[in-house]
């Protein structure tokens, strides 16, 4: 593949987008789809999983839950970030649309209500009674026997009760501090004067689950906790009679922004925000059954709410604290499970992964190939003699994560061993500061990247030395080092020793690790030029431009009689200038295919503007997560692979990296297995018309179904070795064994076409 040209930087201004894309024609807000709104009907694509008809049981409730966590992550981030711009005097959305805030968050409410009211009659209407069949019982406590209500009695005092605070609310009571996304009970009493309310939270750290005994075989029947707690109300309030007992959750603000020539100690700096931040405003209550006017009022009041913020919802609050059902003993009711399997290159009885990756550049599809391999390919590097240094980037680990006990080891082996801790990974931040300080104290050297730049880029860089040479070899990833995800979520990694594409990470790891040369703080007069990358794509130093470079070229051989194609899998589709370019592109001809998992503001399907764009998304079982580019013209293929979407804080807020496949054998696997795979789909894929609507495809009659994520679990079944189960595959060498013996040899139980299953 020939090398792809650089940007040039000779100045670290950022360039202003629209002005990379001159003789572009411009669109009006209405070729664009909202921002927001487009992001919560993803929440609304993940919910329908839940209710077709082919979903199994316990895979509903799975779906269920995903929803909730998904909307309360677009309540506290998207929806706060609109309310604090309306607060702050901005009228107009930051999106291509242009759409009124007021007007969004009007519209938000209205689909998330609409959303949480077909989640509420799936569980109750589809789920309950089906799991009920099942042998599995929600029973309340009034339907418990004088046996059952006795033990639950005495659960309670001993368990129970001595955890609990009742929080009342009077003259001599301030209001409570309400944590966030914690299930209260909002207890109404029998007053002289006026309506009297008190809290009390339904702890976390107990099961919400209570199992009950049963004398039948196979059966399983739980009390919810609030149940119990609600139950004995009057022993945690004396004195006055308890007239209502309502559950309630308030959701707040965790959006943050930290101000970079005011930050002095990015961890310190970090931590005081999450304290800070715990205390920001409420930007949704939700309410478990129908309260009156007035105490509705008050708690406007005492949450500094608005009344359009309070959303009604059935029983039980707060479905996916039911996540515990999904574990219980009932396979049948679950997809069928999967072991990811060992890819076929590390079949070897007696190479080590360095010299197989030596000899070609080599992919790996997760989940459906194991992440053992890159867990190993750490591990190997920390036990080498051979090998000198390590550098690699954290964004978000696991609780118990391989990757971090590899560098401690590394480290403490007496290798050069540097982690670049993104502290601002977004809900992962009091774990990735534990993680960075249990590093650090172990020697390793922890870099916290930049504080206005997230470093989102995925890569890991062994540097070993084999005979007088050094050698680099590089991993990197769409997928976070994270044992836990990458059985979840649908990712590519690429393993290389090209000196090109090695000797760009070691600049980047150097920019990483260096001055913040990107910051206003520092004086122009004291910077250099850029470092120079040669094939990678680094934001945000020259990766708009290089996606610009991309797309004009496609435009311009288009329109010079050669036949063009653009194929793109990315999770979000955001930037307006990249989105104009598209356009273009279609204008002039050019295929355009975009697999787009979640949000999308590129209206598809107008005829003359973008009648050759299609677009679709798929949901399944594992989360789509995978980015791939794909340029194709008469006279030459590239593809891209990398961790950025086509979205404005990808391509000029994150360190980024997208970087090229050279190897014919990896870019036939990516174009032809993976994205052609996928966009053939026909079982959970959905298409966006050119309106905003999505529909779910369906195979016409006689037709075969494809399943994209059914047919790659096949596929690693067909080509793969089958492991020890992945959960002991993944901690294997760093509790049993040490040292270079191959992959296939210590953990594989059967050889390439051997028949096995799970």
């Amino acid at each position: 593949m020939p090398s792809i040209p650089n940007a040039k930087n000779d100045s670290l201004v950022i360039v202003n987008p629209k002005d990379l894309i001159e003789n572009i024609p411009t669109y009006e807000p209405g070729m664009f789809f909202n921002r927001e709104l487009s992001q919560l009907e993803y929440c609304g694509r993940v919910l329908e999983e839940a209710t077709l008809p082919d979903t199994p049981l316990l895979d509903k409730l799975k779906f269920l839950n995903i929803f909730t966590t998904l909307l309360d992550e677009f309540f506290m981030v998207r929806v706060a970030g609109l309310k604090k711009m309306q607060k702050e005097g901005f009228g107009i959305c930051e999106s291509p649309d242009q759409m009124p805030i007021a007007l969004a968050l009007e519209k938000v409410r209205s689909r998330a209500s609409a959303f949480m009211k077909i989640q509420y009659e799936c569980f109750h209407n589809e789920f309950l009674p089906k799991i009920k069949k099942e042998r599995v019982n929600l029973v309340p406590f009034s339907s418990l026997s004088p046996k059952q209500k006795k033990t639950m009695h005495h659960i309670f005092l001993e368990r129970i009760y001595p955890i609990l605070t009742p929080l009342a609310v009077d003259s001599s009571h301030p209001a409570p501090f309400l944590n966030n996304l914690s299930e209260y009970l909002l207890i109404e009493f029998m007053g002289a004067m006026e309506s009297l309310i008190g809290f009390v939270e339904i702890p976390s750290i107990i099961s919400r689950l209570i199992p009950l005994e049963t004398e039948i075989e196979g059966e399983f029947n739980f009390l919810l906790l609030e149940d119990l707690v609600q139950t004995h109300m009057n022993q945690l309030f004396l004195g006055l009679k308890i007239t209502k007992c309502t559950p309630i959750r308030v959701t707040r603000n965790l959006d943050y922004t930290l101000l970079e020539n005011k930050v002095v100690d990015l961890l310190e700096s970090l931590q005081n925000e999450m304290q800070n931040r715990e205390l920001q405003e409420v930007v949704r209550l939700e309410v478990c059954g129908e309260l009156s006017k007035e105490v509705i009022n008050k708690l406007v009041k005492l949450l500094n709410i608005r009344n359009e913020d309070v959303y009604s919802v059935s029983s039980p609050l707060f479905i996916s604290g039911l996540q515990e059902l999904y574990s219980l003993p009932l396979d049948h009711l679950k997809d069928a499970a999967f072991n990811p399997r060992i890819p076929a290159w590390a079949a070897s009885d007696t190479r080590n992964i360095f010299s197989i990756i030596k000899e070609k550049d080599l992919l790996v599809h997760h989940p459906y190939e194991s992440f053992y391999v890159v867990a190993e390919f750490i591990n190997m590097a920390a036990n080498d003699p051979q090998v000198l240094a390590i550098k690699q980037t954290l964004y978000r680990c696991s609780d118990d994560s391989p990757v971090i006990d590899s560098l401690i080891k590394a480290s403490k082996n007496g290798k050069q061993v540097t982690a670049i801790v993104e502290l601002k990974a977004r809900f992962n931040e009091k774990s990735n500061i534990l993680w960075s300080q249990r590093l650090e104290s172990a020697g390793v050297n922890v870099v916290y990247g930049f504080v206005r730049l997230k470093t989102h880029s995925k890569a890991c860089l062994v540097v070993r030395k084999e005979g007088d040479n050094i050698v680099r070899y590089v991993h990197l990833s769409s997928g976070n080092y994270n044992s836990q995800t990458a059985k979840l979520y649908s990712d590519i990694g690429l393993f290389t020793v090209w000196e090109e594409i090695a000797k760009d990470v070691s600049s980047l790891f150097n920019l990483l690790t260096g001055f913040n040369v990107l910051s206003d703080a520092i004086p122009d007069t004291q910077k250099e030029t850029l470092p120079q990358f040669d094939q990678l794509y680094v934001a945000p130093i020259n990766l708009r431009e290089s996606f610009v470079k991309e797309l004009k070229t496609i435009i311009e051989k288009q329109k010079n009689g050669k036949k063009t194609s653009i194929s793109v899998k990315v999770n979000g589709l955001v930037d307006e200038p990249i989105i104009h370019l598209l356009y273009a592109a279609s204008q002039a001809g050019t295929v355009i295919r975009l697999i787009v998992r979640g949000v999308c503001c590129l209206r598809p399907g107008v005829k003359g503007i973008s009648e050759n764009i299609q677009v679709i998304s798929i949901v399944d079982r594992f989360l789509e997560h995978s980015r791939i580019y794909i340029f194709r013209s008469e006279d030459e293929t590239r593809v891209f692979l990398g961790s950025a979407d086509w979205m404005p804080r990808n391509l000029d807020r994150r360190v980024e990296i997208i970087y090229p496949i050279r190897d014919e054998d990896v870019k036939k696997r990516l174009i032809e297995e993976i994205f052609e795979t996928s966009w053939k789909d026909n079982v959970k894929s959905r298409v966006l018309k050119s309106d905003g609507t999505y529909v779910l495809t369906s195979p016409p009659k006689d037709a075969k179904r494809i399943r994209s994520q059914t047919t790659f679990i096949a596929l690693a079944r067909e080509e793969g070795i089958k492991s020890i189960p992945y959960e002991k595959a993944i901690r294997y060498d760093l509790l049993k064994k040490k040292g270079m013996r191959p992959i296939a040899k210590r953990i594989a139980l059967k050889k390439k076409g051997s028949p096995s299953s799970g």
